[in-house]
């Protein structure tokens, strides 16, 4: 696990400290651990992040980690990084296989089919969306989700 005071190049290119989430194997407990780094972390005396930016990253990490755990052959790390915009996520999981759709408009599907909505959420609330393949298999999906202090 990083130190919050180590570089960005000591920490693989995450600002302010990549932390390593303690026993995240669900997206109930990724959401749980990001939202108390936003309150431990990103908060300030003088700053707290609005709530339904707040909500919008706990959607994200909800999918990420889901589609991790349902699609990426399990959920093989989580980490979050505070950064001055915001929270930068990254979700590490066991398959190769990089989805189409990661790279597509944010469309909503036409139609209720039950699923693919989460990539179209996922690039309309987060931003600096990158995929890495990992050395020892498996690939690192990382983003930004922005975050406002309340006025």
């Amino acid at each position: 696990m990083s130190r919050p005071d180590q570089t960005a190049e000591q920490n693989g290119g995450m600002q302010g400290g990549t932390l390593a989430a303690p026993h995240v194997t669900t997206a109930a407990a990724a959401r749980d651990y990001a939202r108390s780094v936003v309150r431990r972390q990103w908060d300030t005396a003088s700053r707290t992040a609005r709530e339904e930016d707040v909500v919008d990253l706990l959607l994200v990490v909800s999918e990420l980690v889901t589609n991790a755990i349902r699609h990426g052959d399990g959920l093989a790390g989580f980490e979050v990084a505070v950064t001055a915009e915001g929270i930068r996520l990254a979700v590490h999981d066991n398959s190769d296989d990089i989805p189409e759709v990661a790279y597509g408009s944010g469309a909503l599907p036409v139609g209720h089919h039950g699923h693919g909505y989460g990539w179209p959420l996922i690039i309309r609330l987060a931003r600096e969306i990158v995929i890495d393949r990992r050395a020892g298999g498996g690939k690192t999906i990382s983003v930004l989700v922005p975050l406002r202090a309340l006025p």
